[in-house]
């Protein structure tokens, strides 16, 4: 039912808001230039690789050694719109549809953090990752690692079809209201480092 589910809503928004999809798009290019889509290879469910898709948000500012300057000076005031929005996540519903993603889920993060979990942690790789989840609307990026992976494997022991209704509606709300965005003084998050428990 989960996957039927995410079926019709990823096909149907995909369709319904393609006008926006398009203007979004015509913007990147416009704005920062090309390419229009972030991609990115992350871990999917049991953790295994898939191609990740978004909205580029970022410059391609890089310094003089050819390095890319810290996300933070990359960062546009239209980039911020369109990460505060959630415009840029539209075309994850592409991974959805495919079925790399699910519409609810935990948020899928770096390949480099696998060998970095605990086995309670790593639980969060027994369903699909998701376009938003529990951890999303209970502080998003503003929360600490280790509370965001407790949160994740909350979803994972409790996962229902009204679980993930709760969790879409709350989602629409964080939206509009644009809270949890990035962690203070971080243009995103900072990076998982590991919690010393494995």
């Amino acid at each position: 039912m989960k996957r039927l589910f995410d079926v019709i809503v990823s096909l149907s928004v995909l369709v319904a808001f393609s006008p926006i999809l398009l203007l979004v798009a015509l913007l990147v290019r416009t704005k920062l230039g090309s390419p229009i889509f972030f991609t990115q290879i992350r871990p999917g469910l049991h953790g295994k690789p898939f191609k990740m898709v978004k909205f580029r948000t970022l410059t391609e500012q890089k310094d003089e050694s050819g390095h890319y300057l810290p996300d933070a000076d990359r960062l546009t005031s239209f980039g911020a719109l369109l990460r505060s929005t959630s415009l840029d996540e539209l075309p994850e519903l592409w991974n959805v549809l495919k079925g790399d993603m699910s519409l609810v889920g935990p948020r899928p993060l770096l390949m480099e953090y696998l060998p970095l979990y605990t086995p309670e942690q790593y639980r969060r790789h027994e369903v699909r990752p998701g376009v938003t989840g529990w951890a999303q609307i209970n502080g998003r990026n503003a929360i600490d690692w280790e509370t965001r992976f407790q949160l994740d494997v909350y979803y994972v022991d409790h996962q229902s079809f009204w679980f993930d209704m709760k969790i879409i509606v709350l989602t629409a709300a964080k939206v509009l209201k644009r809270e949890g965005i990035q962690q203070e003084g971080q243009a995103t998050v900072t990076k998982f480092t590991g919690s010393g428990k494995n």
